[in-house]
Parts: C-alpha cells; structure tokens; sequence
C-alpha cells in the first residue's frame, strides 16, 4: 500500500514539474520544425489518425493540463481562424507534444522501487496516458500546418492581384 502511495505521489510530482517547466520555456522555443515535430510523409493524410486511431472520436476526451497547471494555452477547441493564432495553437501543440514525450521518461525511475513487474506496468502506465495526447497534438497539428499553408497562399495571391 505505501509503494502505491509512493508511485501516486511521485507521478503527480513528475508530470507537474515537467509540466511547469514546459510552459516556461519561451514560445520561440517551438517556432520552427525538428526532426520530433515534424509532420512526416505518411502522416500528412492523416490517414493513419484517422482510421487506425480513430481520433475524432476520442480527442474530446483529453483533459486540459492547463486547467491543472493554471498556465499556457488551451488546445481543447479552435477559437479563432486568424493566423497568428492558429500559428501559437500550432506552437503550443509542438510545447504539449515535447512535454508528453517528455512524461514518459520517468517511468523507468519506479523500477527504483518497485518490483520488476509494477515498474512494467508503470512504464505501460506511462505509455497509456501520454501516446493518446502525442497521437492527438500531431493529428491536429497536421490539420493546422495545412490551414495555415493555405492561408500563407492565400496571402501571396491576394498580394500578386493588387500589384
């Protein structure tokens, strides 16, 4: 019972440190594509998304960290199609995604402490909890660079009518 405890208290520690840490990194920070962000190929459908992970029918269920953190943006919906937000949402979930990777790792500490297979199934905990919001911030992202790569032409035609 004391080692649940433990393992309790020490995820919550673990994904609120990383979680404020996160946040406080500058958004600039996550302004420009790397090899972790980046939409591949086989993604830009959103094919496997969609089909395989059934996405649509399960994102809405993500819960907010910014509610529990009280800090960052909130990805829970699109308010606006104005470029500059739609750009920090994509920021953001570039943020949300390094964070969740990020949460898996401490999972190998619970082996510390715990019996060979309870470290098991804290690493499939681990695994379990964040893959769904990493699936979700890269299906939405994809959908974004999309908007945002069509508002970008849309700009430069607008521009090559007036001139």
């Amino acid at each position: 019972m004391e080692t649940i405890l433990i393992d309790i208290v020490a995820w919550a520690f673990f994904h609120i440190a990383i979680s404020l840490c996160m946040a406080a990194i500058p958004s600039s920070k996550f302004e420009y594509d790397n090899n972790l962000y980046r939409i591949r190929e086989w993604e830009k459908s959103n094919q496997l998304w969609s089909r395989l992970f059934q996405v649509k029918k399960w994102k809405h269920l993500i819960p907010d960290g910014t509610k529990i953190i009280q800090k960052g943006f909130e990805k829970k919906s699109l308010i606006s199609n104005n470029r500059d937000y739609l750009f920090m949402f994509l920021i953001e979930s570039r943020r949300a995604e390094l964070t969740h990777w990020l949460s898996i790792l401490p999972s190998v500490f619970f082996f510390l402490w715990n019996p060979l297979w309870a470290g098991w199934v804290m690493v499939v905990y681990a695994l379990l909890f964040n893959m769904p919001i990493i699936i979700a911030q890269r299906y939405n992202r994809n959908r974004l660079e999309r908007i945002l790569s069509s508002k970008r032409k849309s700009v430069v035609k607008r521009e090559e009518v007036l001139n």
